[in-house]
């Protein structure tokens, strides 16, 4: 099959053939149809949180069941399902207490279904290697679709769409009539105006460094716009919440300058969640005296602390009732061989998602 490897950090993908061996016990192959070029992708393809090399990156994906290995009763060839890097074990702490998506138990880089034309194993990038034309995952991994919803829309539910919504419905549990700022417009942070919307906050203030993102943030949900560069964007939160400051701030974006500056924003018992992943080693300031006076709270998000059997359902059912946009958040398509143009395009800053799409 056809795969875009990475074979050196900061350099184009190289589109190979390459060797998938088929699912063992508790795993599927899954024929992709649509995998979005998540920025997550981009910041491992440079190097920014290591890895093993050679790898196959691309997590944001949805195809069919081609093949499936023993043990898996409730799935069947030919099932659409979305493929995530969501793989749990189910009898860690976390699963048995319903949090899969912070499971303690990480599957081994070594046992990879994949390997070059040489017979050199290739890595599976964040447990799902999706920029191929087929792939190997655990069960966990996977949930199913409707057979009618296009697979470009669909894909982007296996990872934008649940951090989004998830960090404000799952982990900051968006409270109706509450106050929310979220830092970043882009495609996660779109959903998380689309989270605070769907939980029923009165006030939603987008921050972001371009006035057309703000513009984006307002089709979402937002109800105000301020833009990153102001001289004191927390003064404009605070006139915007009579003087109180907010009661979530999300960082939807790999920035540490963000995410203490979105601490400004809160209110007396504020809470930030940080959804957005900055480079391995980056620090951040605070005085904790100020979170210990305020009584405020820093969480982290992880995949919007999803719980796929329960949240896809539910996701699905508002993207049917128009309440979730989807299809909106698509900018671009590519097949597989322009990959490196989808990527540069997504690294420009303009668009929502690009996604590669399959034959």
């Amino acid at each position: 099959m056809k795969a875009a490897l990475c074979r050196e950090f900061g350099q184009p993908l190289t589109i190979e053939d390459v060797h998938l061996r088929g699912p063992l016990r508790d795993e599927a192959e899954v024929t992709i149809e649509a995998c979005a070029v998540c920025h997550s992708d981009i910041h491992y393809m440079e190097g920014a949180w290591g890895g093993t090399l050679p790898v196959v990156y691309g997590h944001e994906a949805a195809g069919r069941i081609s093949a499936l290995g023993t043990g898996i009763s409730d799935l069947a060839v030919g099932d659409p399902v979305l493929v995530t890097l969501l793989r749990n074990c189910g009898e860690c702490l976390n699963c048995r207490q319903g949090m899969p998506a912070r499971c303690e138990c990480k599957a081994d880089p070594n046992n990879t279904p994949i390997s070059d034309s040489a017979g050199n194993p290739v890595a599976r990038g964040l447990n799902t290697a999706a920029f191929a034309e087929r792939t190997v995952v655990h069960r966990t991994q996977l949930a199913q679709i409707p057979n009618d919803m296009p697979m470009d829309a669909a894909c982007l539910l296996s990872c934008g769409v649940i951090t989004g919504v998830g960090a404000a419905v799952n982990t900051a549990r968006v409270s109706p009539g509450s106050s929310v700022a979220v830092i970043g417009a882009g495609g996660v942070g779109l959903n998380a105006i689309q989270g605070a919307r769907i939980s029923g906050a009165s006030t939603i203030i987008a921050v972001d460094i371009s006035e057309s993102k703000l513009e984006d943030a307002r089709k979402f949900g937002a109800t105000h716009g301020i833009l990153a560069s102001t001289e004191k964007p927390h003064r404009e939160v605070r006139k915007l919440t009579g003087g109180r400051g907010v009661d979530f701030a999300l960082v939807t974006v790999g920035s540490c300058t963000a995410c203490e500056t979105a601490l400004r924003f809160l209110c007396q018992g504020g809470e930030l969640i940080i959804a957005g992943m900055p480079p391995n080693g980056a620090e951040m300031s605070l005085q904790p005296v100020i979170i210990a006076g305020l009584s405020q709270s820093i969480k982290g998000s992880c995949m919007g602390d999803t719980v796929l059997g329960r949240d896809i359902p539910w996701l699905l059912n508002h993207y049917r009732q128009g309440r979730l946009k989807v299809d909106e958040l698509i900018t671009n398509r590519f097949p597989l061989a322009r990959i490196n143009e989808a990527i540069e395009s997504t690294l420009q800053g303009n668009v929502r998602r690009n996604v590669i799409v399959f034959d």
